[in-house]
């Protein structure tokens, strides 16, 4: 049995599973505010040991209060990804700070070898949230600086963007890459094309999906590594993990907030290709499993915790059956283990890795599953998400990645999604209808909410 902190003890208090409404229903309750004015503290929790001990710099190191540059040049990843998160709470001053530091210090005239897709999910995305949320003209103008630097590493004999590329001199190397990172570019890039009436971003990141998608097998599939030099597949596992898991996300998303017609073809062709060669019925349970891209022969019964974002965009699609029984799975295997291991074998029900990276993915597919069908068994997940991870992960100083979670073994890691999309997600899981109008906005793969319409 776990040994519960105060803090623990307290949400746990506050947090208990209320009497069950009727399915359906949308109303907000009184502990439902509570929650989320809980996620909002945990937030500034979180935040304050940014700013003690990492102000300036990437992560914060929540164990040995230290810091982290992912390239040892700051690119503040932290104050970019966590930004709109502060906006959306309302946390005004926290947010004034993030955005001076940024405006006055974040350059990327540096000599320095970046991973493309990183970058673009968390600092393009971020910065394009950052400046439709707020006004600020100077991240407009930094959003633009970057996406024209990044522009180089779509230059391969295919179209689809090298892995690394040099913001200071364009150079650009490794031509192995996977479906995740050539295609999810497509709504930050596309949202920069927008927002500056140059619509060299929108092109050069829909050539490289279409590129991707022309190489797909017969059966509708694609793999797990392809070169962009060559469009060979040099990795035939099909799945929808970690490295495809958003490229078939963007499929869909592209196509809602852009009016893409191809990105809607694109994406039902390959909806339908997935639900017939991946899926499987375990035990009553529903999971997507790995397969030959080729021969749809099933490879393994893994399921990773990337792939808990599947209900959500599942949902999304206005597949709400598929979304429901997925997500039933996922929270199984988030209760089994406390806290969801990083993969597990769903027909055994055992653990794969052991480690648990602060994912937001299942929270982001309850938050929703209970946007669209208003069932309050998605905020009770929420409340068990919450009441695990302060159990489980809550320093003195932040929140940290377990190496474990049988033994709950704390790794000295803060990644930057952790504010950006774990917190953000658990608070808009409960927060006031409306906070963000999904009619309206589309979420990129960080969380990063991106407006419809360019302003």
């Amino acid at each position: 049995m776990r040994k519960l902190n105060c803090v623990t003890i307290a949400l746990c208090a506050v947090f208990a599973p209320s009497p069950a409404r009727a399915q359906g229903a949308s109303s907000r309750s009184t502990t439902d505010s509570a929650t989320a004015a809980a996620v909002r503290r945990e937030f500034v929790h979180a935040w304050g040991g940014y700013k003690r001990y990492a102000w300036g710099h990437d992560e914060l190191l929540p164990l040995s209060k230290g810091y982290h540059d992912w390239y040892g040049h700051s690119l503040l990843m932290t104050p970019v990804d966590a930004l709109d998160t502060m906006i959306l709470m309302g946390l005004v001053d926290e947010a004034r700070e993030a955005r001076e530091l940024v405006d006055s210090t974040l350059s990327f005239d540096q000599d320095i070898y970046v991973k493309n897709f990183e970058i673009t999910i968390r600092l393009l995305g971020g910065l394009l949230s950052g400046y439709q949320l707020s006004g600020d003209k100077r991240l407009l103008a930094l959003a633009q600086d970057l996406g024209t630097r990044l522009l180089p590493a779509f230059n391969s004999p295919t179209g689809m963007p090298y892995v690394e590329v040099n913001l200071k001199t364009g150079k650009v190397r490794n031509p192995r890459t996977n479906p995740a990172e050539v295609g999810t570019l497509l709504l930050e890039f596309g949202t920069l094309s927008r927002l500056t009436g140059n619509p060299v971003y929108y092109d050069k990141a829909k050539r490289a999906v279409v590129a991707l998608y022309a190489r797909q097998s017969p059966l509708g599939l694609v793999g797990s590594s392809i070169n962009v030099e060559t469009g060979v597949w040099s990795d035939s596992t099909s799945h929808i993990g970690g490295g495809i898991d958003s490229y078939y996300e963007y499929l869909l998303k592209a196509w809602l907030l852009f009016g893409d017609q191809d990105c809607k073809r694109m994406w039902e062709a390959s909806a339908r290709a997935v639900n017939e060669h991946l899926s499987e019925k375990v035990s009553g349970n529903f999971w997507y499993g790995q397969a030959n891209m080729f021969s749809g022969a099933r490879l393994s019964h893994h399921f990773e915790a990337l792939a808990a974002f599947f209900p959500g965009t599942l949902a999304l699609s206005g597949d709400l059956d598929r979304a429901r029984r997925l997500q039933s799975s996922t929270f199984e295997m988030w209760t089994t283990f406390g806290v969801e291991p990083e993969m597990i074998d769903y027909r055994t029900m055992t653990i794969v890795d052991d480690g648990y990276e602060l994912r937001p993915e299942i929270i982001e597919s309850a938050y929703y599953l209970h946007h669209f069908t208003g069932d309050e068994g998605y905020r009770a997940m929420g409340r068990t998400f919450l009441r695990d991870l302060v159990a489980c992960c809550r320093t003195d100083v932040g929140y940290a990645a377990l190496t474990g979670v049988r033994t709950h073994t704390k790794r000295d890691s803060m990644e930057s999604y952790f504010l950006a999309e774990t917190l953000k997600y658990l608070y808009l899981l409960f927060a006031a209808p409306g906070t963000v109008d999904l009619r309206n906005h589309v979420f990129n793969t960080e969380a990063h909410p991106l407006a419809k319409t360019a302003r």
